[in-house]
């Protein structure tokens, strides 16, 4: 009952914060990916072209989230997610309606900003800000409207494409944004500035203080991590950018592939709201150094498959630790670097889970195009994760003292 009373208690808030994670998936990898293969062909590109495109695209929209997360210390989720909400729709407008190979690096900019960076960080930023004592449970369910999204999204949008031309989908998409707009508008009619909201349920970092930017820069944890923010977007975006070319590879039909990705999200969901639970109970520090291991395990199993039912438990460890990364990252920032200056380190940190994004396409693209296949180079990133793994017990134990003076 307890925690249906959570529920209904704070249902505006959780969900605008699930709208707002839901309507990134417009620019999330997953997505665009989809189209791919059409785009590709439209334009006439290889895969190491499309990659740099997207690499391009995705790493300018990372310099300036650097900046624009920084918006929401300043300005309410409310009127900052409204405006995003607006320029994710033109952003996919701007897809439907391009006729330009020499334009596709800006388009990708605009959906990367507009969509994963912007409205997953406004999303998160509220969730971990209005939240202290159940913040891991907030995040949680906010982050299902994005597991949502990565379930129900790739299954429409691909049958969809048997009847309608992919740039009309992309209309649909901007559609499908607009309507958000008054809904969240309306939930969070009653939110305050977060200047007040900090005032009021603020909990401090390390050290019993709130750490601004600059300083989080020059901790030494702060480096042991950037492998940690860097890793998971990239190879994740990486599987699903090049979803066409895998099942190709593997000689599977693509629709058999995005079959399976309710699998993942069911798995992803399931670890997202246990891992909720668990950061409320034990805290961040206990959860960071393993929550990476199941994706070395999964990009093992996905070289070996064979078919698409030898894939599923890929798909179920891929989801684990998604689902994990989903509340986890953003909950740590807040413990333990405190929320005052939260929107600020969050979107650093974003900015550096963008370039991730960015990397990880382009780098897959360019060895394919080098004769360096999947397969082969998804032992290579399994190997990855278990290094970063490695560092965060390495770089959370180095700040053990400043936990330890914490309140």
């Amino acid at each position: 009952m307890r925690q249906l009373d959570f529920l209904r208690l704070n249902a505006p808030f959780l969900t605008a914060g699930f709208l707002m994670m839901f309507g990134s998936a417009f620019g999330q990898t997953f997505f665009i990916s989809l189209f791919a293969g059409e785009i590709r062909a439209e334009y006439g590109l290889s895969h190491a072209a499309w990659g740099g495109i997207y690499a391009l695209g995705t790493t300018a929209s990372a310099a300036v989230m650097i900046w624009a997360g920084s918006l929401t210390d300043i300005f309410r989720a409310r009127a900052i997610g409204a405006v995003t909400l607006i320029l994710l729709a033109a952003s996919c407008l701007f897809m439907a309606w391009n006729v330009s190979a020499a334009l596709l690096p800006l388009v990708i900019f605009a959906l990367r900003l507009s969509g994963q960076g912007m409205m997953s960080h406004i999303g998160a930023v509220a969730m971990a800000r209005w939240f202290v004592r159940a913040r891991g449970r907030a995040l949680a369910v906010a982050s299902l409207g994005f597991s949502v999204a990565e379930a129900v999204l790739p299954i429409i949008f691909v049958a969809l494409m048997v009847l309608f031309d992919w740039r009309t989908l992309w209309v649909v998409a901007a559609g499908i944004s607009l309507l958000f707009l008054p809904v969240l508008w309306r939930l969070l009619r009653l939110e305050r500035t977060p200047s007040a909201v900090a005032a009021e349920t603020e909990s401090f970092g390390l050290g019993g203080r709130h750490w601004r930017r600059g300083e989080v820069l020059r901790n030494r944890l702060f480096w042991f991590l950037v492998p940690a923010l860097l890793a998971p977007p990239a190879f994740n975006t990486a599987f699903f950018f090049q979803q066409v070319q895998f099942s190709e590879i593997k000689g599977w039909a693509h629709i058999e592939l995005v079959a399976f990705f309710p699998f993942y999200t069911a798995s992803a969901i399931g670890a997202m709201v246990l891992s909720g639970f668990l950061i409320d109970k034990f805290g961040t520090a206990r959860i960071m150094p393993v929550y990476q291991l199941p994706f070395a395990i999964a990009f093992v199993l996905f070289s070996f498959a064979e078919t698409p039912w030898q894939a599923l438990p890929a798909f179920v460890c891929l989801g684990i630790s998604s689902g994990v990364n989903a509340t986890l990252p953003s909950a740590f920032w807040a413990e333990f670097y405190g929320t005052r200056y939260l929107g600020s380190i969050k979107a650093m940190a974003s900015a550096i889970m963008v370039l991730g994004s960015a990397i990880g396409p382009g780098v897959t693209g360019f060895l394919i195009t080098a004769g360096i296949g999947l397969e082969t180079q998804m032992l290579g990133i399994s190997a990855v994760f278990v290094i970063v793994s490695v560092l965060l017990t390495v770089g959370i134990a180095s700040v053990a003292p400043l936990r330890a003076a914490t309140p």
